[in-house]
């Protein structure tokens, strides 16, 4: 059961990148793709495929279309984030091959959304998380046999048991960042 007020969890949520080897009950990671089915999206399209990943040899693969962040393969879960380009299109009423900038852009979004509901619900049930994006879309999605053309993998999330909790960063402050036109 999430325990945490979303204020919290906002503020609490890091960037796990040491993980125990526990495994995540099932019904956790359940309810943490229910919260990232209930994010905003464009038309409520729900353009969103979710891989959800536990063998080791698979994580071990797509670790290695993560430059630089090889520790996401002793998560015991990583979900894979695509967008259904063809569902976004869609949705915002576009036609493929000219829509397709557009319908990565709004997918994108989509995605980006239905990730931080995931991140925020893992924190909130005392697991660690991170937001990998710097991945090789090809190559994840060659590994997990899925059609490229239609589905792009925006994120990979790995899911844990942190090993420990990293402090909290530094952040610019709020003047900096925030712009007022009345």
């Amino acid at each position: 059961m999430v325990t945490k007020d979303v204020i919290d969890a906002i503020r609490e949520r890091r960037s796990v990148h040491r993980f125990e080897s526990r495994p995540v009950p099932e019904a956790t990671v359940g309810r943490i793709l229910e919260c990232a089915r209930l994010a905003p999206s464009v038309a409520n399209s729900e353009p969103w495929l979710f891989v959800v990943v536990q063998r080791e040899a698979e994580r071990q693969g797509l670790a290695e279309l993560a430059p630089g962040e090889e520790y996401i393969a002793e998560a015991p879960v990583i979900i894979v984030v695509c967008t259904d380009l063809e569902r976004a299109a869609r949705a915002a009423g576009l036609e493929a091959p000219l829509a397709t900038d557009k319908a990565r852009l709004l997918g994108l979004q989509d995605a980006a959304a239905a990730i931080e509901n995931m991140l925020l619900a893992a924190t909130g049930f005392g697991l660690g998380s991170c937001w990998v994006g710097d991945i090789d879309p090809g190559g994840v999605a060659e590994r997990l046999g899925l059609d490229a053309n239609r589905y792009q993998p925006v994120a990979l999330v790995p899911l844990g048991y942190a090993r420990d909790w990293p402090a909290p960063p530094e952040h610019r402050p709020i003047d900096d960042m925030v712009r007022i036109i009345q």
